[in-house]
């Protein structure tokens, strides 16, 4: 079985790797997609995304990263994937990514959604929490890769 675990990876978090590691487990092949969106402002490029997963997940020889744009069922079609995985870290997003999963399944039934809980030490990390405190300096390290670490690093001393 061919699954898909997308989003936008701005940056990559530990919550992130642990749902890749997990969903990796769970199928035959991993597609990872990074959502490459014009309209939407990143601190990273999607390349940048792209490059940062690529190394995180090298050791991984059922995972490979794409980009794409548009429609994620879309995007699962060709690539021949049934299954769409999604992270939840809390009722909220379980919520959000239910309404999702509906409309999914109304523009393609033949594609599922498997929702995978957060590992319970993760739940609090998200890419805008990363950011925000990476922006004023503070300690994100125990949030993303090192990978990350370091391309954050970079980032915000250039501006």
């Amino acid at each position: 079985m061919r699954a898909i675990y997308a989003g936008s990876f701005d940056p990559v978090t530990n919550g992130h790797c642990d749902i890749i590691q997990r969903a990796a487990r769970l199928c035959d092949e991993l597609v990872v997609a990074v959502l490459s969106n014009p309209a939407k402002v990143t601190k990273f490029t999607a390349q940048e995304r792209l490059d940062m997963l690529q190394e995180i997940c090298k050791d991984m020889p059922n995972v490979t990263i794409a980009a794409f744009g548009g429609l994620l069922v879309d995007f699962a079609k060709q690539q021949n994937a049934k299954v769409i995985i999604r992270g939840v870290r809390s009722a909220a997003d379980f919520e959000y990514e239910m309404q999702m999963a509906q409309l999914n399944k109304e523009l393609d039934p033949d594609i599922e959604t498997l929702f995978l809980p957060s590992d319970v030490g993760l739940t609090h990390i998200s890419s805008s929490f990363v950011k925000e405190i990476a922006d004023f300096g503070g300690n994100i390290g125990f949030m993303v890769p090192s990978t990350v670490l370091n391309k954050m690093f970079e980032k915000n001393n250039k501006l």
